[in-house]
């Protein structure tokens, strides 16, 4: 039992690091991130009402039926919670900190990350979000983390409000998420998002950008007929609707990262934009201390504490090279897990 109180003249000594069961969100600078299955597959309503449509999903023999509950099925736009709990995972894994499936979060720090209002209608469409995240069902075989999965799961578990302001509006917040989007983490099946993407106010503008993020990338282009597009986009609107909003799409030109156009066949094409594809600039390599080196020859005997450096070292540049804030403690973090693994 942790916390434990020495009796006089002898015992025990209190545990004074008991092992966290929960994540305490409290990364500001974590790039955003989102997971390449919902990227791939249409989960999330593209409306702007409440809709309690069940949406059935067939492609490639991946099979997805999403259900609603009473408040309506899960948006583009409560997505950002999602987005806001792996990028936070991911930057707190890169920097070899304990994670947890279940995250505490402060409402305020996740409305300004999201560009969201801070006012109290906010924070109430903020819980909404909640709601409508806990209570959208989801039946897939979709492969995450290497495991097929083919169940029903919340887009999460749980959540609660930990603490309110004294005039009742809630200050932190608790989120478990569902496991197929823990695992999703675990095994880094992520893509970084522009931060302009919380810029974006229609729902449909959202979904292809991240349409283009995971299948485009940094390849010069990627052409997709109409038909596909508007079927993994999850547009309710008929095709030919659907194109007219490309068409309005292309010319406003606002997608952060790519330029759209239109091209013969019914084919729209997606290239990234010339500041996207400059090299990134090299992050200085992180310095380790003897010290973390000499307590890395402890952790695996007989290892080469030099090839496991430049190991995490090359794990970290495919990772972005993140600002790390001890990177001592970021390489222990690694060793450790990959011990366990």
């Amino acid at each position: 039992m942790s916390g434990v109180i020495p009796a006089r003249g002898g015992g025990r000594e209190p545990d004074r690091q008991p092992t966290a069961d929960f994540f305490l969100c409290d990364i500001f600078d974590a790039s955003p991130k989102d997971d390449m299955a919902s990227m791939e597959h249409p989960l999330f309503s593209l409306a702007t009402r409440p809709d309690r449509r069940i949406l059935s999903y067939d492609h490639n023999g991946t099979r997805i039926e999403v259900v609603p509950s009473v408040k309506g099925l899960a948006t583009i736009h409560d997505k950002d919670i999602l987005i806001y709990c792996i990028s936070q995972l991911m930057a707190a894994m890169n920097a070899g900190r304990s994670l947890s499936r279940t995250l505490h979060l402060r409402a305020h720090d996740l409305l300004v990350a999201t560009n969201r209002e801070t006012s109290g209608d906010g924070y109430k469409r903020l819980r909404e979000a909640f709601e409508r995240l806990a209570g959208t069902r989801i039946t897939t075989n979709y492969e995450t983390g290497g495991h097929e999965v083919t169940t029903g799961f919340g887009l999460i578990e749980s959540w609660q409000i930990v603490r309110k302001s004294r005039g009742g509006r809630m200050v932190s917040v608790a989120v478990t998420l569902s496991e197929w989007l823990w695992r999703a983490v675990l095994s880094k099946s992520v893509l970084t998002l522009s931060r302009e993407y919380f810029q974006l106010r229609k729902p449909l503008e959202r979904r292809i950008y991240e349409l283009i993020r995971k299948h485009c990338g940094r390849q010069p282009a990627w052409r997709v007929s109409v038909e596909v597009l508007h079927k993994k986009s999850g547009s309710a609107s008929p095709r030919r609707v659907f194109r007219r909003m490309l068409r309005d799409m292309i010319a406003a030109d606002l997608l952060p990262d790519y330029h759209l156009s239109e091209e013969p066949g019914d084919v729209i094409r997606a290239s990234p934009r010339a500041s996207m594809v400059e090299p990134p600039v090299q992050s200085p390599r992180p310095q380790l201390a003897a010290a973390t080196l000499e307590a890395a020859r402890a952790t695996a005997p007989g290892a080469d504490v030099y090839a496991l450096q430049a190991e995490w070292e090359a794990m970290w540049r495919r990772s972005g090279s993140p600002v790390l804030r001890s990177p001592d403690r970021a390489f222990l973090g690694w060793l450790a897990r990959r011990g366990e693994g």
